[in-house]
């Protein structure tokens, strides 16, 4: 129905005849002569009709937008002064000598090229913000990625396996979405939250390579980066170790950004371990663009007046530690007082801070309300510890380590971006040796960091029954500008060790085997070495599109509260279909 794509005509098409297929962006009449912005997922291209072809002339006035239009013409070359240099097309435009309305359209309820919409209105009308450029481009970029992966490890011997969507359900962390089973009553499915068990099990079944690029499950609250369903590249190796495998990884990521947007990022990614990572910037996925590092302060403030600090500095597991803001000294109070709100928001009860204005007058030179508290010889090694000069803010945090991290992670961040401070470019980091396990203060046990089937670091076996908060994991994350693009591990496979880390997050052996008794049967028959990765893929397609949220790099997104708004899923079933599955609601008799 076609010759040529919109956003396909240039100069050396000048004097061709040509059919394009698209919708009415727009339509302007000028004086009698009517302009036609044709759309299709090319790009735009200017129609000319003009009233000495009648018959195209007479159906061009009636067009509208979003109508869906067959035009043939002749490419010229535009007016002198009217050339585009915002569009691909914008050297040329098309002389209509026929045009067709395949389809009319009603009235939409915005403009396709309004930048200015509510994210509510273009979830609601989704097919509509779907013809918008950007989203256009956000979903062929995530097609483009999809395709280097698979190119890239199709080339290293990676077979694609597809494994179950309907799975049994298993205490991996997050909470499950459960499918109730029609034949079998009372018994469900779970949708997998990963392929992380059929992974393992296709290397103890000999694939060595495996790659799928596959949708997960998780029924947890969502935020931007976040959704109840979401998409792998999920990868398994056998006989690579930890190091191997974050290089291949590397080169995988490496690969998508030069493909995709002909970005070199930098090689080698930098290491740090988790310790160091949550030392210095607080949080185990930092920006690192933003270049300040938090100070530790714990040991000095042990015997200050100042209750709020020496409290967590004499506390078990608590921490004292400051962030330094150069030229923060220019801030507001009313600046403060929102970053305060902000924190308040992560859990904090306030936020302390020091503006340096002018350290040759000792105390004098800092304006503060908590610089009473403090002898003079706290004062200088606070400032001697965070390097800050003149016109810099000094802000604290004070709380429980994890707490404390939190807050002034975030805060660091945001801040960072907030004052221009933050670098451009890429920033990709590795984050390694996580502890294995995690304790939960509610439930009074320790729980997995990442899921019960890592591996311990070589010669941490022993801690892992006697003494958990020792153990360190063969676990990695790859971080980039802020977020954890990938997380992966060696697995364990060796029956022994898997069972030892299942006593020691409490699975008695009747769950062991109920829960993964097909697990350990099969590491009994020679398992080999094995470990893997997953990457984000909405997350990195995400930040390679410069999205603000990875609704904007899926086609039909949920909303926040999980809802499908094109759709009005999750929507109520026939009583009919309940009895089906056995299944009877609270308020039914």
């Amino acid at each position: 129905m076609r010759s040529h794509y919109c956003g396909a005509l240039s100069t050396a098409m000048i004097g061709e005849v040509v059919t394009l297929a698209g919708w009415a962006q727009r339509r302007r009449d000028h004086g009698g002569v009517i302009f036609i912005d044709l759309r299709d997922r090319e790009g735009l291209a200017q129609v000319v009709c003009d009233p000495d072809r009648a018959g195209a002339f007479k159906l061009a006035d009636k067009v509208r937008g979003e109508f869906v239009l067959r035009i043939t013409g002749l490419v010229r070359a535009r007016p002198t002064g009217t050339v585009n240099p915002n569009l691909p097309s914008g050297e040329v435009e098309v002389l209509a000598h026929e045009v067709e309305i395949l389809n009319p359209s009603m009235t939409p309820p915005f403009q396709i090229d309004d930048e200015n919409l509510s994210e509510t209105v273009r979830l609601e009308h989704r097919i509509l913000d779907l013809r918008r450029e950007v989203m256009q481009k956000n979903l062929r970029l995530r097609h483009r990625t999809a395709r280097a992966a698979r190119a890239f490890l199709d080339d290293r011997g990676f077979i694609d396996i597809e494994t179950p969507v309907l799975y049994k359900s298993t205490p991996e962390g997050a909470r499950e979405f459960l499918v109730p089973s029609r034949l079998s009553d009372g018994h469900f499915y779970a949708l997998p939250q990963s392929p992380q068990l059929f992974k393992q099990m296709l290397m103890i079944a000999g694939f060595d390579r495996y790659y799928q690029i596959v949708k997960c499950f998780r029924d947890e609250d969502l935020r931007a980066d976040r959704q109840p369903e979401f998409t792998q590249i999920d990868v398994e190796t056998s006989f690579l170790g930890e190091e191997a495998i974050r290089t291949l990884m590397e080169a995988l990521a490496r690969h998508l950004f030069k493909e995709v947007l002909n970005v070199a990022l930098p090689e080698p990614f930098p290491v740090m371990t988790y310790e160091q990572v949550m030392r210095d910037y607080g949080v185990d996925k930092p920006d690192l663009r933003v270049p300040m590092k938090l100070t530790e302060l714990t040991d000095i403030m042990k015997d200050v007046e100042f209750k709020v600090f020496s409290g967590p500095a004499n506390a078990d597991g608590g921490r004292v530690a400051a962030l330094c803001v150069p030229g923060g000294a220019t801030l507001t109070r009313g600046e403060i007082d929102g970053y305060t709100e902000y924190l308040r928001g992560l859990g904090a009860k306030g936020l302390a801070w020091i503006k340096v204005n002018e350290i040759a007058k000792g105390a004098e030179g800092l304006q503060s309300p908590i610089v009473k508290f403090f002898p003079a010889s706290v004062l200088h090694e606070i400032l001697s510890r965070t390097k800050a000069q003149d016109g810099d803010l000094i802000f604290f945090g004070a709380d429980k380590a994890t707490a404390c991290n939190a807050c002034l992670g975030g805060l660091r961040q945001k801040v960072g971006h907030d004052r221009g401070l933050a670098e451009t470019g890429w920033r990709p980091l590795w984050v390694v040796d996580f502890p294995m396990f995690e304790y939960d203060e509610e439930a009074k046990q320790w729980q997995a960091r990442h899921h019960p089937f890592t591996s311990p670091k070589d010669g941490h076996e022993a801690f892992i029954e006697t003494d958990p908060g020792k153990a360190y994991a063969k676990a990695y994350d790859m971080v980039l500008n802020g977020w954890e693009v990938a997380g992966g591990s060696v697995r364990i496979h060796r029956q022994e060790i898997q069972q030892q880390v299942f006593r020691s997050l409490r699975i008695s052996p009747e769950d062991q085997q109920a829960k993964f008794g097909f697990l350990l049967q099969a590491l009994q028959y020679g398992a080999p070495p094995h470990g893997g990765i997953a990457f984000g893929f909405d997350r990195l397609v995400a930040l390679m599109a410069g999205a603000e949220a990875i609704r904007d790099v899926i086609a039909f997104p949920k909303t926040q509260r999980g809802q499908d708004l094109v759709t009005g899923a999750p929507s109520p079933v026939t009583e009919r279909q309940l009895r089906e599955l056995h299944i009877r609601l609270r308020n039914s008799d």
